[in-house]
């Protein structure tokens, strides 16, 4: 039964995880803590203020935001909401971000410009963390990189600034993997301010591989020198859910040992790999990302991903090699994807008249799909859902979305077709384009991919009519687990991990509930 607080008495209460650096599973830690909450019966809602991030999702109100808010979402059971992550900065550049703000473009700044205009978004920020209190038990809020720059520290808006905002405790994280943890933690809490070392309720070490004892004296050593408890050592957990992007483990992957090989191009800008998480899990599709001529070889298929400047990365696969090389195995037969950006650059030409990417006012694509792509300062933000009309894929439903900027006319036969009736995406042969992300979540699509590669590469592949009477045919072939099935027993294993590690009783008195079910 639900613990709904008398939401005539109070609003959400808060817990905060802030971090000593990138990569300390930040993110995770607040996934598991949602679930954790949620399975105890409390309604929760994560929240991030400010997240840099190439991966990012539209919203069925036709918000953008980022995917690991999404991801924590899904661990708490709701709905994601815009409001969840009202600052969400897509780099284009190494010094500059497209600036979104509650899920719509603000503008194209700079490092600096961003740096003097932040604080002006607290109210923006606020109005949004209010709403979501109004409506929750519990926010569980996740800071960024680590609260330690001392650098930024003067209008933070994301960790101590907005601990102090939200008037929310504070557990901090060190990841024992990289090493130096106790170095992490102890140095992170000695440059903070008093006031701000103060809102740290807890420490937490994360990623242990190993013996929980062998750690027990450097703990009592850190407790006493930084007065802070340590509430938990969760252990290094292997689960299969959405990575920040530029930190992803997955995107280091370079061999596979399934039968069937997808090579997926590494650009510089790469946005919402996450769309490839469903073909990871199925057990004939193997995944690895590609950044140079010497580690493509010849897959079974090559995706062209999405990108946050397309002109730019379409420049970067020419200069290394790729372009040339896809264009080879392309007419050899070898499928190709393109995916929302990667799909812009499989055309026969790129027009960016208004220098939105870049500085170069049009470019050749790579001429597998007959298209062409006009960027416009329009942003395309829709969700839909489609049914792929394309051989071999024919009859797949996807619920996907778009977000891109570009007009792009098609010449040749559509992918798919949307259910306002609306052809979309392109097909040629071998070489298959769509601008909707998301397209193997519902699992169809997966199937009739992994269908039609293993025809190709002469894997025995039962028909229909032999799937249908023998049942355990689908085991020579594989078959996918549904994906919210699959999702929620990831999100279970993370939190059963997390509860098993951390002292609950006391993230409920930080939190100040001390109800514990």
């Amino acid at each position: 039964m639900e613990k709904r607080m008398n939401a005539d008495r109070e609003t959400a209460k808060c817990i905060m995880i802030q971090g000593t650096m990138s990569g300390a599973g930040k993110s995770l830690l607040v996934a598991a803590l949602c679930r954790i909450f949620r399975q105890d019966g409390w309604r929760v809602a994560p929240f991030k203020s400010q997240n840099m991030a190439l991966n990012s999702y539209v919203t069925r109100d036709g918000f953008e935001m980022g995917r690991a808010q999404v991801m924590q979402a899904e661990a708490a059971g709701i709905e994601p909401d815009v409001r969840m992550n009202p600052i969400l900065l897509k780099p284009s550049s190494d010094t500059g971000s497209q600036v979104i703000v509650n899920g719509e473009i603000r503008g194209q700044m700079s490092a600096a410009e961003y740096f003097r205009y932040k604080r002006k978004l607290i109210p923006e920020i606020m109005e949004a963390y209010q709403a979501l209190a109004e409506e929750n038990d519990i926010i569980v809020i996740e800071g960024a990189g680590s609260p330690a720059e001392i650098n930024l520290r003067q209008d933070d808006i994301v960790n101590m600034g907005m601990a102090e905002l939200a008037d929310a405790p504070v557990l901090l994280a060190g990841d024992i993997d990289r090493g130096g943890v106790f170095a992490q933690l102890y140095g992170t809490t000695e440059l903070l301010q008093p006031e701000e070392k103060a809102r740290i309720k807890g420490l937490i070490i994360n990623k242990f591989r190993g013996d929980v004892e062998i750690l027990r004296p450097g703990l009592t050593m850190l407790e006493e020198k930084t007065g802070i408890p340590v509430i938990g050592v969760v252990p290094y957990v292997q689960v299969d859910v959405d990575d920040e992007d530029s930190l992803a483990p997955v995107l280091e992957q370079r061999r596979v040992n399934k039968p069937l090989d997808i090579a997926v191009i590494r650009i510089p800008h790469i946005s919402n790999f996450t769309d490839f998480t469903p073909l990871e899990m199925h057990p004939l599709l193997g995944i690895r990302y590609v950044r140079t001529t010497a580690d493509l070889g010849r897959p079974d298929l090559i995706i062209l991903p999405g990108t946050k400047n397309t002109m730019d990365d379409l420049v970067w696969l020419r200069e290394s090699g790729l372009e040339t090389l896809v264009q080879k195995l392309a007419e050899k037969g070898v499928p190709v994807l393109g995916v929302c950006g990667g799909y812009q650059m499989m055309g026969t030409k790129l027009y960016n008249p208004e220098k939105l990417e870049g500085d170069r006012e049009e470019l050749d694509g790579l001429g597998l799909l007959p298209v062409e792509t006009v960027f416009r300062d329009t942003k395309v933000r829709t969700r839909f859902c489609a049914d792929v009309t394309a051989a071999p894929f024919a009859g797949a439903r996807i619920d996907g979305y778009e977000i891109h900027m570009g007009i792009t006319d098609i010449q040749g036969e559509p992918f798919c077709i949307l259910e306002n009736g609306t052809p979309e995406g392109c097909i040629q042969g071998t070489a298959f384009g769509t601008y909707l992300h998301g397209l193997f979540d519902t699992g169809e699509l997966t199937e009739k991919l992994a269908l039609y590669l293993a025809e190709r590469k002469g894997i025995p592949v039962p028909s229909e009519e032999d799937r249908q009477e023998r049942p355990e045919a689908e085991e020579d072939i594989g078959r996918t687990e549904d994906k919210q099935t699959y999702m929620d027993r990831q999100y279970d294993l993370l939190a059963d991990s997390v509860r098993a590690a951390v002292d609950m009783r006391a993230v409920y008195r930080i939190c100040r509930l001390e109800d514990v079910k």
